[in-house]
């Protein structure tokens, strides 16, 4: 028991990794597959064939085993972490039928199903017409009613992709209770599919409940590795495969975080805000709180859609001297990036990003904003803009949860990419004003599948036992008074402000050009 690993699979956007850990934490073999994350065929599409995720499963696999088989030999569950809101539409045959929907897609249904008028009224009511509207217009189920209709009279089930890896693997259509987040009808307080053929989440997602999977709670068995899924695999038959979570739900577990006064923010494409809680909380009104990995708990959530796809962004756009060096140097792009926040002072010399780069349900008008230039400022300066407007924006994040829990967030651990730069951590700690941890791995979706693993395993009682023994806080960033004392000031009386300022010329940008689209 002791000898026992488990196999995570964390499936993101632009890899798969295959990683192995034991009952303590302790990574003891990874292995990273890069993929496309997507294909366009039209401006705005993001398009994917799912089995470009079960190709690079399969070799991960097959390379892991071949360069540690008794590691290989002592795997007693597998446990997905995957991105979210992301589809795989299946045939009444079993394949699918066409490519996979990626959560970076972009494209809007025209004219989908009208909302009953009582819904429409309580809709404009409490100010979600418009966001119930698009997110009616970003069902794929209704686009695909709309485009593909011989398509969708072929669709058997409407799957995300961590659906699809576990038919894939154990043959059952079945999925994690923990994974339902995207464009789909559930609902969130009772981490269900809706009871009521009449509830609203029907005609705002468009999709027949006998397409949907069946679920399944967290750390119970989905199935167990197929005569296909040994063949895709390498595995043996038999070995069991247990419902997981959502990347960013995985992330939380991992980072320790199991109640509102510690959340992990996890600096990656999308940047998001979470934290545990035993309640269901919004701390964007109307906008549902997740589930969590840990059954019947929820994750509040913010989200910063474009995140540290920002710095991607910069790196494209601006940072071809960078990216040149660190070839030269051997090092990663991210350590030369470092330099620049090194060369500028704490607060930009008063040049603040909005990080709105990707509008939400309830800010659909939204844009991301830089303001503040003078002749003094140079890519140092908007690359450091960058990283302190992403940690404004948490800050906020902040704050809303700390408004609907009551409970004072005491402390952030930081996961994801972004949070393998010790100066990015410290410009988070300083702009929050509370100390950012980082756990002893970055591998942080991994872990938190782990966890999972090793208590359907029963090797712990309980969630917060595994927590206990498997996370471990390695490295702790403490806010600097001084700079602390800046960015507050710059956050309360410039960041917080900025929105409502240019909200109308938000407004009447997209009236005009028609982006966002309405």
């Amino acid at each position: 028991m002791q000898d026992d690993l488990i196999a995570a699979v964390d499936c993101g956007t632009q890899s798969v990794r295959l990683l192995l850990f034991d009952r303590l934490g302790n990574l003891q073999a990874l292995e990273k597959v890069e993929i496309e994350p997507y294909f366009s065929e039209r401006p705005g599409w993001a398009e994917q064939d799912p089995s470009v995720y079960e190709n690079a499963i399969a070799k991960a696999c097959r390379k892991l085993k071949d360069r540690d088989e008794g590691a290989w030999k002592r795997v007693r569950g597998v446990v997905l972490a995957t991105q979210r809101d992301t589809c795989v539409v299946v045939g009444k045959n079993g394949t699918v039928v066409r490519p996979a929907i990626v959560w970076l897609d972009q494209r809007m249904a025209r004219s989908p199903r009208k909302i009953p008028f009582i819904y429409r009224v309580g809709f404009r009511i409490v100010g979600m017409h418009e966001a119930a509207r698009i997110s009616q217009k970003k069902s794929k189920a209704y686009w695909m009613k709309e485009n593909e209709p011989e398509n969708w009279k072929n669709t058997r089930k409407f799957l995300l992709l961590s659906g699809w890896l576990h038919y894939r693997l154990t043959g059952r259509m079945a999925d994690s209770v923990a994974n339902q987040i995207g464009h789909i009808p559930f609902n969130y307080k009772i981490q269900a599919w809706p009871r009521s053929r009449y509830d609203y989440r029907w005609y705002v997602f468009g999709v027949d409940r006998e397409k949907l999977p069946e679920l399944v709670e967290p750390a119970d068995v989905i199935g167990n590795i197929t005569p296909e899924g040994a063949e895709l695999t390498g595995l043996p038959p038999g070995v069991p495969v247990f419902a997981g979570g959502s990347d960013k739900g995985c992330e939380t577990l991992a980072a320790g975080c199991l109640d509102p006064s510690s959340a992990c923010v996890s600096l990656g494409t999308t940047a998001t805000l979470q934290v545990m809680s035993p309640r269901y909380l919004e701390p964007i009104k109307f906008m549902p709180s997740y589930p969590a990995v840990i059954p019947g708990f929820f994750n509040p959530e913010v989200e910063i859609f474009r995140g540290f796809w920002m710095v991607t962004w910069f790196k494209r756009e601006f940072g071809a001297y960078e990216v040149n060096v660190a070839r030269e140097r051997g090092v990663p792009v991210e350590d030369v990036l470092n330099e620049l926040l090194e060369s500028t002072p704490p607060g930009s010399m008063g040049l603040m990003l909005q990080p709105y780069w990707g509008a939400g349900l309830k800010m659909p008008e939204a844009r991301g904003s830089i303001v503040g230039f003078g002749d003094v400022h140079s890519r140092a300066h908007v690359y450091r803009a960058i990283v302190e407007g992403i940690s404004y924006a948490l800050r906020d994040a902040a704050e809303k949860v700390e408004r609907v829990s009551r409970v004072p967030i005491k402390s952030v651990v930081a996961s994801g990419g972004g949070s393998r730069s010790d100066l990015v951590c410290q410009v988070l700690a300083d702009v929050m004003g509370r100390p950012v941890l980082r756990t002893h791995t970055f591998e942080g979706s991994g872990l938190g599948a782990a966890i999972v693993g090793f208590c359907a395993l029963g090797v712990y009682r309980t969630f917060r036992e595994a927590v206990e023994n498997m996370v471990r806080h390695t490295r702790r960033f403490e806010p600097d008074p001084e700079r602390a004392d800046l960015y507050a000031e710059l956050y309360n009386r410039v960041y917080r402000r900025l929105y409502s300022r240019l909200k109308p010329l938000y407004e009447e940008m997209r009236r005009i050009t028609g982006y966002p689209e309405y």
